[in-house]
């Protein structure tokens, strides 16, 4: 089994790579593979709606020039994807986001790609935001029927200074249970998929409320 984790942050190893770490090391622990891709200091640029994806379906993102098309491979491949951002006014970083945005909607326009593979978020903050940012994170997962692991709060470890997060006690508790945590729904959904019937995917009802 493989996880594959995405750092949000535009600092390679700052505290959303160490939230990231402390989960990937608990993963390895139990024999789980583990990558880490450092996406916040690309140049990614936001979704252009112009849904070439849905009509092509094809896996992949119109926009050319980035690795954005490659990242959704790894995602595909993977068992489970760990998505992780620092705080930016109470919100994912905007590098982050814009790649989430993309990968996502490519995933659910192309028979939900990222359906029932385990997902988690993790985020990194100074002092305030960290739930807000947690909560947006958690709506990709959620909109692509994602298997989603917890921990005993809120997945959001502080620091300011790259590495401080560290010394957070409580926020690596947090991580790293959430690590555990993730390690055993993976194995728990890779022991079951013989022997449990995975319920059919339906097809999305779009409904406008403008008449």
């Amino acid at each position: 089994m493989k996880v594959v984790a995405f750092n949000g942050s535009p600092n390679k190893e700052g505290n959303t790579y160490h939230g990231i770490k402390i989960v990937v090391d608990e993963l390895l622990k139990e024999g789980i593979e583990a990558e880490i891709i450092h996406v916040g200091n690309n140049l990614v640029r936001g979704c252009m709606a112009c849904r070439q994806c849905s009509k092509n379906k094809d896996e992949k993102c119109a926009i050319q020039g980035d690795e954005v098309n490659d990242w959704i491979q790894k995602m595909k491949e993977a068992d489970g994807i760990l998505i992780g951002s620092p705080v930016h006014y109470s919100s994912i970083g905007a590098t982050m986001k814009a790649f989430l945005d993309r990968a996502f909607f490519v995933a659910s326009v192309n028979n939900g790609m990222f359906r029932h593979k385990v997902g988690a978020a993790v985020t990194a903050v100074r002092r305030s935001g960290g739930v807000t940012t947690f909560d947006q994170l958690n709506n990709y997962l959620n909109y692509s029927e994602m298997l989603m692991p917890t921990s005993q709060y809120w997945n959001v470890i502080h620091g300011s200074a790259p590495g401080e997060a560290l010394q957070d006690l409580e926020g690596v508790q947090i991580m790293r249970v959430l690590g555990k945590n993730m390690a055993w729904l993976l194995k728990l959904v890779e022991n079951g998929r013989e022997t449990v019937k995975e319920p059919e995917r339906e097809n999305k009802v779009y409904m406008s409320f403008i008449r």
